[in-house]
């Protein structure tokens, strides 16, 4: 936990740098953090985060990210989706894509999911962010609601994490987390550029908020029959979304 300048230098020694501080409530999309690489920036770091409750977290050189989706409902019955392989930008969730071709990965991943779910006595849709190191699996964090990087699910499984979520707080029978072909999630940062409403291949979901900077307004979930035709194809749209950005 970080109160003072003090616990800032106290948590650089002990944790190392780089150093990610971090505000305790309301931090989302990149928001409320701040990266110290070198002890020049603890002061900066103060002046940008201080009179805020804060947490100091070790940097993590992991190779990439993966979310683990699960749902339960009032019975305590569990379903698990595929792994989802996110990518950030600015600390904002940019593209996700499912399933992830690692079984002993996901195999590890359904099994923390399960005993969290389990542990909380959670019940609805749950989200744990797993960062892959090697061939290990080290705990981001975890959302208890739906979550973006599941949000391939409307399209790309047998049943929606929404409708999982419905499900399992009303305590009915959960769907099939089946994937349908090989999904892929393109979140819309800032603005819908017109180009992307007239895409011959994808699904357009436009959440009706004023555009702002930084701000999800919206995603483009794509689903095909190949892990490659579904990379290639998020990869066109993205290179269409930033162009018009």
């Amino acid at each position: 936990t970080i109160d003072s300048r003090e616990d800032i230098m106290t948590a650089v020694d002990q944790l190392g740098l780089p150093l990610v501080i971090k505000t305790r409530r309301l931090g989302y999309d990149g928001k409320g953090q701040f990266i110290i690489r070198e002890r020049d920036d603890i002061d900066k770091a103060w002046k940008a985060l201080g009179g805020n409750s804060l947490i100091a977290e070790q940097w993590v050189n992991f190779d990439y990210e993966v979310s683990a989706i699960g749902a339960r409902n009032v019975d305590g019955d569990i379903v698990i989706y595929p792994l989802s392989r996110n990518v950030h930008e600015d600390g904002i969730l940019r593209t996700s894509r499912s399933p992830v071709d690692a079984p002993e990965l996901a195999d590890r991943a359904e099994t923390y999911v399960r005993r969290l779910l389990g542990h909380l006595d959670y019940v609805g849709v749950l989200a744990l962010e797993l960062f892959v190191c090697d061939n290990d699996l080290m705990a981001n964090e975890f959302a208890p609601r739906v979550h973006n990087s599941g949000h391939w699910t409307i399209e790309g499984a047998a049943t929606s994490q929404f409708e999982n979520h419905l499900r399992a707080v009303m305590n009915m029978p959960l769907g099939s987390t089946a994937s349908v072909g090989h999904a892929g999630m393109i979140n819309l940062i800032g603005d819908i550029p017109d180009s992307v409403r007239s895409l011959e291949r994808g699904v357009l979901h436009d959440y009706g908020k004023a555009p702002r900077p930084g701000r999800k307004l919206g995603h483009i979930t794509v689903t095909t029959e190949t892990a490659a035709s579904r990379d290639a194809l998020v990869d066109i749209i993205s290179r269409s979304v930033n162009q018009s950005a």
